[in-house]
């Protein structure tokens, strides 16, 4: 079917007309801050105890926006007896913004978090070489970087959380006496104490028997202490055996 002739200027000016009631919102900037997503990437703040000078920002920009200069300090051994180990000193840290496309493959390669996106853009200068911002300005960017975002409550722990509670529950399991087992000291405290019949009470079974005189017997564990020797047993007669007497008679 063939369109009809002067459709498309119908349809314009539809949408002109539905535009023209509706009010219009205009954010007077500066007076009003725009609101920011959370992943805004306004400029590259740095966190400078983090960085080791490994060079792999500056390698890996495309634009080589990123000048790093640095220096070798001797450390002196931690232990009598160990050798002396050396570390690179971060002398300069600049970056011209000038040059960044904001690609962020610095802050994705950096392996130990030295560098993070902070969502201000208020930058501007009137002279191009003051774009080139050192690591002192770099450091400033840093108290403007939001809070990173809340993880899934059903996500996996981060390693880095997990070793670190583990490495303090070792250190506090090695530091607390182990603990005895409660039924073993029940089983020796219950061992210590007599036993006395069921149904005495502690009292009846202290006080003695009535026509039962008390006797001092010496304990065989004293020393030269001697037991009481056992008394012969009278021996019965036997059946078999004839009574003296009865000999004559049978």
């Amino acid at each position: 079917m063939a369109p009809i002739p002067g459709s498309g200027l119908a349809k314009g000016l539809a949408v002109t007309l539905r535009t023209m009631t509706k009010k219009s919102v205009t954010a007077q900037y500066p007076d009003t801050q725009p609101d920011l997503p959370p992943r805004t990437r306004g400029v590259i703040g740095l966190f400078e105890e983090n960085c080791t000078v490994c060079m792999l920002c500056a390698r890996e920009c495309p634009d080589w926006c990123i000048y790093i200069d640095s220096h070798k300090e001797t450390v002196p051994p931690a232990a009598p007896g160990g050798r002396e180990r050396s570390r690179n000193v971060l002398d300069r840290f600049a970056i011209d913004f000038s040059l960044c496309m904001y690609c962020g493959i610095c802050i994705e390669v950096c392996p130990f978090d030295a560098l993070f996106w902070s969502p201000e853009f208020e930058y501007a200068e009137t002279d191009i070489r003051d774009l080139t911002h050192e690591r002192d300005k770099l450091r400033e960017w840093m108290w403007t970087v939001p809070a990173p975002p809340a993880l899934d409550p059903g996500a996996e722990e981060p390693k880095e959380l997990a070793a670190a509670r583990k490495a303090a529950e070792k250190l506090a399991a090695q530091q607390t006496p182990p603990a005895t087992e409660p039924h073993a000291d029940a089983q020796a405290r219950a061992a210590e104490q007599p036993t006395r019949p069921q149904g005495a009470s502690k009292q009846q079974v202290d006080q003695p028997k009535p026509n039962q005189p008390e006797r001092d017997q010496p304990s065989p564990d004293q020393p030269g202490s001697k037991l009481p020797e056992p008394e012969p047993k009278s021996e019965q007669p036997k059946l078999d055996q004839p009574k003296p007497g009865q000999e004559g008679q049978e």
